[in-house]
């Protein structure tokens, strides 16, 4: 994590928190580690993503998340976030800011996710052109 988003990751951490999901237990047994790839819009707008993440022995609807891999277009800006049914518009970012210019960015996030039984949990990986509304898009089950 680069040093001038600290204030921005203990924000972070706040919201997370109070939207449902929790730092990562040190006596939680850890499973194997899965992973979720996305992919949204082409060409110069061509955004992916990868996030790392296992299941939480023990808990219903619970993943711990490892790691967040965002690399945007040239002309976007792209988030990862997870369907938190908490949230106010129904999804929480899983990283501190955005991917953008065609930059990449990897963050460690180690929170434990979860979710009501019955509700799928699910990321997102969405892209804005910078000055337009158009929106790319990709979900992945958990």
């Amino acid at each position: 994590m680069r040093l001038s988003v600290l204030p921005a990751a203990a924000a972070l951490v706040a919201a997370t928190l109070v939207s449902g999901a929790a730092p990562a237990a040190a006596d939680t047994p850890a499973g194997p580690v899965l992973q979720a790839d996305l992919e949204a819009g082409k060409g110069r707008h061509h955004n992916t993503a990868t996030v790392l993440y296992e299941r939480v022995d023990g808990a219903v609807n619970s993943v711990r998340i490892k790691s967040v891999t965002i690399y945007s277009g040239e002309l976007d800006c792209a988030w990862v976030a997870w369907n938190n049914p908490q949230g106010a518009d129904g999804w929480s970012n899983l990283t501190t800011e955005p991917s953008c210019n065609g930059t990449g960015l990897v963050e460690y996030p180690d929170i434990v996710i979860k979710a009501p039984a019955g509700h799928p949990l699910k990321v997102r990986l969405a892209s804005d052109h910078l000055g337009s509304d158009v929106v790319h898009k990709d979900i992945q089950k958990l």
